[in-house]
């Protein structure tokens, strides 16, 4: 499966996009499909945006991508590191020979260099989803596993704003180091359904969210734009969208839900953000 190709859209010729041109540029879609990588390249800070589905075989990471050709390596993590977290049933990750368990809403977080990874379900009935985002590296630290329970935990906000909720710090510089890559998991308590309210860009940095756990016949409205020219793409269940540095990333959906961040960019300084106040948002 040919790796999809994404170009950095600025912020000018966004604000004339239809519908359908901010879905084609933003949005991602179809990640978990049987025994197949499917790869999203975004030329915004390189970020790549994967998902597998294995399903009756072990699936090489690497399936499908011309490596040469997208990154004129060798291997895809000869200069790239990446954070994977099973969205799915229980499966493993291979590395090197090294197997890893993964359950339901853990976290690998694999180093550059490491060169055989595979994936695999433990029951094909009840398959596990990958989704992976990779940023470029240029040193190397240690693969290792974050499980759900090990991850720093950090409550914030409040039922009465509607945006009771916590977030659960996985790839982050409290739990482990690395080179750029930081991703966490925040999960919202039912009945709130704001997310990054109120907004911030962060010129330094952009982000990938993927949403999940949103329960059939419900959506999330993922804000995004300069924060006086907001936009919104409508989510559905495991779905990811590209944030850009210069646009804000907040979403609202019609039930609570879970949702993935990444970040890749210039610091791993999570308070250095250009606020917004939600009277000066338009």
């Amino acid at each position: 499966m040919k790796m999809d190709i994404r170009y950095s859209a600025n912020q000018r010729d966004v604000k004339r996009y239809t519908t359908e041109e901010l879905r084609s540029e933003f949005l991602i879609q179809n990640l978990y499909q049987a025994d197949q990588v499917v790869a999203v390249y975004s030329h915004v800070d390189r970020m790549v945006t994967l998902g597998c589905m294995p399903v009756t075989r072990a699936v090489p990471i690497d399936q499908g991508i011309d490596v040469w050709a997208n990154f004129g390596t060798t291997y895809f993590l000869e200069r790239r590191e990446i954070g994977i977290f099973n969205i799915g049933n229980a499966g493993k990750i291979t590395v090197d020979g090294t197997v890893y368990p993964m359950g339901t809403k853990d976290c690998l977080y694999i180093t550059r260099g490491a060169k055989v990874v595979t994936f695999e379900s433990n029951d094909p009935e009840a398959p596990a989803k990958f989704y992976m985002v990779s940023a470029p590296a240029h040193c190397s630290y240690e693969t290792r596993l974050i499980k759900i329970e090990d991850a720093a935990k950090r409550p914030v906000g409040a039922a009465e704003t509607s945006n009771k909720r916590t977030i659960n710090q996985f790839i982050h510089p409290d739990v482990l180091k690395t080179c750029q890559l930081c991703m966490g998991m925040t999960v919202l308590e039912p009945g709130s359904v704001w997310n990054t309210m109120p907004a911030h860009t962060h010129e330094r940095r952009m982000e990938i969210y993927t949403y999940f756990d949103i329960p059939e016949g419900n959506v999330v409205f993922h804000m995004m734009g300069e924060g006086q020219e907001t936009r919104h793409i409508i989510m559905h269940n495991e779905e990811a969208v590209i944030s850009p540095s210069w646009s804000i990333h907040a979403g609202a959906g019609t039930s609570n839900y879970t949702f993935i961040w990444a970040m890749g960019g210039e610091n791993q300084e999570f308070d250095d953000m250009d606020n917004i106040a939600i009277t000066d948002m338009k």
